[in-house]
């Protein structure tokens, strides 16, 4: 299921201050760069990439990297890719993508809004007459 802006949104911000786990190299991606991305992601879910120059551009070797591993693109900035592979359980990103390996808790109630407080402050006093000139 691919994701929705406001998941790749907070995805892209979780993964702000990550490192990149997994380079790859001048001879771009290749089966072993792809098992290492994979056991990357089954380990951190969410991975930085950094793609060196190769004979695939950098599109298409994040491209590459995304179907290889069966994860979803979040984002490529320069030459730096951010991948997501959600686990089927125990997943840490389950508040934001909706996904949740509990059962549904009970439905929540509408919260009541407070009644509008009138201010102690606001009463009003006599005006005072000031002397004219």
């Amino acid at each position: 299921m691919p994701l929705t802006g406001k998941q790749r949104r907070a995805l892209r911000a979780k993964g702000h201050h990550l490192e990149p786990v997994v380079i790859a190299g001048q001879s771009g991606v290749t089966e072993g760069s792809l098992s290492a991305l994979s056991q990357a992601l089954d380990d951190h879910e969410l991975i930085k990439v950094k793609i060196n120059e190769g004979p695939e551009t950098r599109h298409e070797a994040a491209a590459h990297m995304a179907e290889g591993t069966g994860a979803e693109l979040v984002q490529l900035l320069g030459r730096t890719a951010l991948l997501f592979k959600q686990r089927k359980e125990d997943s840490a990103f389950d508040d934001i993508t909706g996904k949740s390996t509990q059962r549904p808790s009970a439905p929540k109630t509408a919260a009541r809004r407070p009644a509008a407080r009138k201010s102690a402050a606001r009463k009003s006093s006599p005006r005072r007459k000031t002397p004219t000139r």
